[in-house]
């Protein structure tokens, strides 16, 4: 499980990663991410009402966290991430999601790279 002092739990970090980060896109998740500060990087998660009732919700979020805590250091500081699932999670395969979130976080973490010339 992703530990506690890893998750995002306040609005104003959902907003900022949410509103003035980068964005990917996959058929099961939407990843965004954005820098801010030099804090331990921050994950969080939203489910809607969308992707199924609250086990399936509930589900699905312990997926992603179980998924993200592997993948946690592979963020630079001051990160703060928010995984959105969209409604095909629900029936997604665990392997199959991992390639998703996999795909999604290569993606941002490249655009991330190439914008400040290779640096971290």
């Amino acid at each position: 499980m992703l530990s506690r002092e890893s998750r995002m739990r306040r609005g104003e970090e959902f907003e900022a990663a949410v509103r003035r980060g980068k964005r990917a896109g996959r058929p099961t998740l939407v990843v965004h991410f954005t820098i801010s500060g030099e804090e331990p990087p921050l994950v969080g998660f939203v489910v809607s009402k969308a992707v199924g009732d609250a086990v399936t919700r509930n589900k699905v979020k312990r997926r992603l966290r179980h998924l993200m805590r592997d993948r946690l250091d592979r963020l630079p500081r001051g990160s703060l991430l928010v995984v959105r699932a969209n409604p095909p999670a629900a029936s997604a395969r665990f392997e199959h999601l991992a390639a998703e979130l996999d795909l999604a976080l290569d993606r941002l973490l490249r655009r991330r790279e190439s914008s400040t010339g290779g640096q971290r």
